[in-house]
């Protein structure tokens, strides 16, 4: 496939434009508010729910589990696989340490603390706590966000493996191992909330199924994914949705996306056939690789790869623009390497901004969109396709199916900001 690179739109959101241009999920309009600001009150939670990731030791050990391997021939096995066994456990172990090292701080300030692995997390759980600890990377997190649908109760992320994970959205990697230390900062009022942006996801059309696939939970089961979500979603139809050709009123979908969605077929090498609506514009026929909806949260994370440019790639451009058009442009490291920063940055906004990021990769036909959007509608021409929620729950969206992607302001997660 020639490339060709990624439309993008970036949208900012007024209430007046969302209400007028949505009638097909009905959506109401969402006040405007400030959303990041200084904490004016301490952080003193109650009953505090630990969250803790399943380190790749843990996933390698439940994924052959039910093949009856034991320890040794796992050994053998990732051995066979090029990974190593010690390290792996060594990186288990210091995940571990880090967990314990965070549930004894809580505990010691007098704090409830239930610690539960992923599995184990649902709305119960989010239900009881009064403010959630996620315990691990990036991905803890956006699983933790996932199940939170009150924005008044806070989600804290510490990173448990600060030498091999980023955590851009967890606390500073120095309060890993000093805890006891953000507490107090926490508790004194030293701080600033973070109302973060998320998705809100309606689907209908006909045929439509609104259950989720947890796509972890299908890793350990070593199907592969297409396959294991076919069946998965038509069990679940058959047992709680009916098949049915019949056009579906507009249904909330039970999740929440921080960092960004992805629609597109299952199997990669084939082209997603889909339409795409802007503020209730006309529907304009896709053809690519596939669409990403970010927010600012996620416009550092996949969308921010999809689109950004290397100074190979300026350099190139900004020599046919001096060929072609016989300016004394500069070709210098420097000037290439501002130029190459400028326009990556651009790719970048505020989580708490209320603005919408969509690429569609490696567009085949394509029209390019003048109106700055609002709501997004997609309705899909795939095969066999999924919408992928901060790639981690899926869902069926295959021909005839509508998702609307908007914001809403009861959406937003409420997050820390603690400085160095």
């Amino acid at each position: 496939m020639t490339y060709r690179p990624p439309v993008r739109a970036l949208c900012a959101l007024s209430a007046a434009r969302l209400w007028r241009s949505s009638p097909r999920a009905r959506l109401p309009p969402p006040p405007l508010r400030t959303v990041c600001s200084r904490s004016e009150e301490t952080f003193k939670p109650s009953k505090v729910a630990v969250v803790t990731k399943t380190t790749r030791y843990e996933f390698e050990q439940q994924r052959y589990r039910y093949a009856g391997l034991s320890e040794d021939d796992l050994k053998q096995l990732l051995a066979l696989k090029g990974s190593s066994y010690s390290g792996l456990l060594e990186r288990h172990n210091i995940h571990t340490l880090n967990v314990e090292h965070i549930v004894e701080s809580l505990q010691k300030e007098g704090i409830e603390v239930r610690v539960v692995r992923r599995r184990e997390y649902d709305e119960e759980m989010v239900r009881w706590a009064d403010a959630i600890v996620s315990a691990g990377g990036d991905g803890t997190m956006l699983l933790v966000a996932s199940k939170v649908f009150d924005k008044r109760k806070p989600v804290l992320g510490v990173n448990t493996d600060p030498e091999r994970s980023e955590g851009h959205l967890c606390l500073p990697v120095r309060y890993t191992r000093t805890f006891p230390e953000a507490l107090r900062k926490l508790q004194r009022g030293e701080f600033s909330w973070q109302w973060r942006q998320r998705l809100r996801l309606h689907l209908e059309g006909t045929g439509i199924n609104p259950m989720p696939v947890d796509l972890h939970e299908q890793q350990l089961s070593l199907e592969q994914h297409n396959q294991a979500h076919r069946i998965s979603t038509e069990a679940q139809r058959s047992t709680t949705h009916p098949t049915s050709d019949a056009v579906t009123s507009p249904h909330l979908l039970p999740v929440r996306g921080l960092n960004e969605i992805f629609i597109g077929e299952s199997l990669s090498s084939r082209a997603s056939y889909y339409e795409l609506s802007v503020d209730d514009g006309p529907w304009e026929k896709q053809k690519s690789s596939g669409l990403s909806i970010c927010t600012g949260t996620g416009s550092k994370a996949w969308s921010y790869n999809i689109n950004k440019l290397f100074e190979e790639t300026v350099r190139d451009i900004l020599m046919i623009g001096r060929e072609q058009t016989g300016l004394d442009v500069p070709l210098n490291r420097e000037f290439i390497e501002k130029v190459t920063k400028e326009y990556n940055k651009s790719l970048v906004f505020g989580p708490e901004e209320s603005r919408l990021f969509f690429s569609i990769r490696e567009p085949i036909v394509n029209r390019v969109f003048s109106s700055m959007l609002c709501v997004v509608c997609v309705r899909s021409r795939c095969w066999d396709a999924c919408m992928v929620v901060d790639g981690g729950t899926s869902f069926e969206f295959n021909d005839g199916a509508i998702a609307t992607i908007s914001l809403n302001e009861e959406d937003q997660l409420r997050t820390i900001l603690l400085r160095d």
